[in-house]
């Protein structure tokens, strides 16, 4: 069995397991993603949410961003960490976006870019979630983990894992992947994985 047909068989599996995958940042537009998974750096899906029931409520357009204040935003934002750096993101973004894109999360991976805050990571999420493009896989630490440990790739950073995975994972199933190995490294292969009770055992390397 070659990696293409692995990764096919582990989706598979994993999609019988999981009737729902997540929980993810919940958001209802562009912009309220694109916010989320700036804050959701070095925090959990769950914090960031907690956060944003009241920011998506007070800042609604990029441009309410672009206008607030900044000790206000990294008040609001403290509790995910890294508060300075990201309310910084969150009003400068609403800048760029209010003076270059019409007030508009860019829909192409070089607009996304010049966002601040934004990784490729972030990009690729926005680019799937929001627009339909799968311009490449996401690469977060549990798809990073779990793609090791399976040992489907040997890449020392993320950005190499996305490159090695994007050609062995159906461009189809950029996200899905994504998202049940997100879901997947939660309730099963952790940092001490259990292995006698996970569904795809039989398709593990087990590069612990």
């Amino acid at each position: 069995m070659d990696k293409k047909q692995q990764t096919r068989k582990i989706l598979k599996e994993l999609k019988k397991e999981y009737k729902k995958t997540g929980p993810f940042i919940e958001w209802s537009t562009p912009l309220e993603l694109l916010v989320g998974t700036i804050l959701s750096a070095q925090c959990t899906d769950e914090r960031v949410n907690a956060v944003t029931q009241k920011l998506f409520k007070k800042y609604t357009t990029a441009g309410d961003y672009a206008k607030a204040s900044i000790n206000t935003l990294e008040k609001e934002v403290y509790s995910t960490g890294f508060y300075k750096n990201k309310a910084k993101a969150l009003k400068e973004s609403g800048q760029i976006m209010v003076d270059h894109f019409d007030g508009e999360v860019p829909d192409t991976l070089e607009g996304l870019l010049k966002l601040r805050g934004v990784s490729i990571k972030t990009a690729y999420l926005v680019l799937s979630k929001v627009y339909g493009k799968n311009v490449g896989l996401a690469v977060d630490t549990h798809v990073f983990r779990l793609s090791k440990r399976i040992g489907l790739s040997d890449a020392k950073t993320p950005e190499k894992m996305s490159k090695e995975l994007s050609e062995i994972v159906d461009k189809k199933n950029y996200l899905l992947w994504n998202e049940y190995l997100i879901t997947h490294g939660r309730a099963v292969c952790g940092r001490k994985p259990k292995c006698d009770t996970c569904v795809i055992n039989e398709l593990c390397k087990k590069n612990i």
